[in-house]
């Protein structure tokens, strides 16, 4: 019977290994991000910004989404993203902020000026062996 399970689980990894996105996205959480989602309109297709403070991320493989969180008219406004989604076009990040918990939660208690975070500052060094690993 174990053998069983384990084909499956096998069968599954396989069978989603080609839904993955191949170009990994990479941000952290507290990241002030741009994500670009494609959006059908008819026979149109275009790109639609949502920009907002990364609170959470969770799952692994094919289940893996992130959520974004920002204010419009003093009304916060979440909304999730899947990774592997091929709707999801692009993730630029804009701004790195120091946190110490895996989810931002307590964001959406705070209003105004309380949602800042401090911001993450990188040395020139660091910075020169990213750009050079890529």
């Amino acid at each position: 019977m174990a053998t069983t399970s384990k084909s499956k689980t096998e069968l599954l990894k396989i069978a989603s290994e080609g839904s993955l996105r191949s170009n990994k996205l990479s941000f952290e959480i507290g990241d002030t991000v741009d994500v670009r989602t494609l959006i059908l309109e008819g026979d149109k297709e275009r790109t639609q910004l949502f920009s907002g403070v990364v609170i959470s991320m969770r799952g692994s493989g094919m289940c893996e989404s992130f959520t974004v969180r920002r204010i419009v008219a003093g009304e916060g406004v979440e909304r999730t993203f899947p990774v592997n989604s091929p709707k999801v076009a692009d993730v630029v990040v804009k701004r790195s902020s120091k946190v110490r918990r895996a989810k931002l939660f307590y964001l959406r208690d705070r209003v105004g000026k309380a949602t800042r975070l401090t911001e993450r500052r990188v040395n020139k060094k660091e910075e020169a062996a990213a750009q050079d690993s890529e």
